[in-house]
């Protein structure tokens, strides 16, 4: 076992605090007044035990007008999974969690027919600078090496073009040659990054709405960087569903796989694929 993964186990261990994780899988976005209304814990306990999720990574705040809204963040736990599940068990585990989640997501969405949210917040610590990170993000020669491998190419300034375009392997599918795009509205070089955002695998996907995308990174210090992706997918279910990673079937894993995928290439110069159509 890592450093690096001992608050996560730690955070997981209780059932208290798994017992928030999945309420807030059931919706996420909550604040501090919803979770504690759904226990028979103190707010100061509730906080608590939030403050040590946090630590770990798994929830991540982001404030909307006054309120600070707690979100879960897969990442840590998808790491974990590359890291151990992944080369140990994995088409038998998977095959168990996949039977498992399908259970309970089927009483889950017939008992909760709104749990799906319209922000999407995920957070992952790099070893690397903020201007690495920027420049994985916004060039072709970078975006065509981890998660999905499709070369993107960006306009950075306000009106610019963000354009994706599909891989070989993707081609030989017969997907479009535009697999996704979108206009820059904020640049700020390596820092801040917001865009509009829309796929165009199926033409159920190119008939939603565009979404806004933003990427911030902040520096921790000279060797780490923190990597921030919030996603408002309001009027996009489709858009929401394939990129929250709770959808792997003709998904692939979302956003926790794009940046588990981004975070290991920076720092280890191997992405976790070496390529997929």
């Amino acid at each position: 076992m890592t450093e690096d993964d001992d608050p996560v186990f730690k955070a997981l261990a209780d059932p208290t605090r798994r017992a928030l994780l999945d309420r807030l899988l059931i919706r996420d976005g909550q604040s501090l007044t919803d979770l504690e209304s759904q226990t028979q814990m103190s707010r100061f306990g509730v906080a608590k035990h939030l403050k040590v999720l946090e630590e770990a990574g798994i929830v991540v705040t982001h404030r909307q007008g006054r309120e600070k809204l707690h979100f879960l963040n897969p990442i840590p736990i998808q790491l974990l999974y590359d890291r151990w599940i992944d080369k140990y068990t994995r088409q038998r585990a998977t095959a168990l969690a996949d039977l498992k989640t399908a259970l309970e997501r089927t009483t889950m969405t017939a008992t909760n027919p709104d749990a799906a949210g319209t922000t999407q917040v995920f957070r992952i610590h790099i070893k690397a600078t903020p201007q690495a990170i920027w420049e994985a993000i916004t060039t072709p020669e970078w975006t065509a090496r981890y998660g999905y491998h499709i070369p993107a190419t960006y306009e950075l300034h306000p009106g610019g073009r963000y354009i994706a375009h599909a891989n070989e392997g993707m081609k030989a599918m017969g997907t479009p040659d535009v697999v996704s795009d979108g206009e820059v509205t904020e640049a700020q070089p390596p820092h801040r990054l917001v865009q509009t955002f829309k796929m165009h695998f199926e033409d159920s996907q190119t008939a939603e709405p565009y979404t806004t995308l933003t990427w911030q990174i902040e520096a921790i210090d000279e060797h780490v960087s923190r990597l921030t992706v919030i996603h408002d997918v309001a009027g996009a279910p489709i858009h929401a569903a394939l990129l929250s990673g709770d959808q792997l079937e003709g998904a692939g894993g979302g956003w926790p796989f794009i940046l588990s995928d981004l975070k290991t290439l920076l720092e280890t110069s191997t992405a976790l694929s070496a390529g997929q159509p």
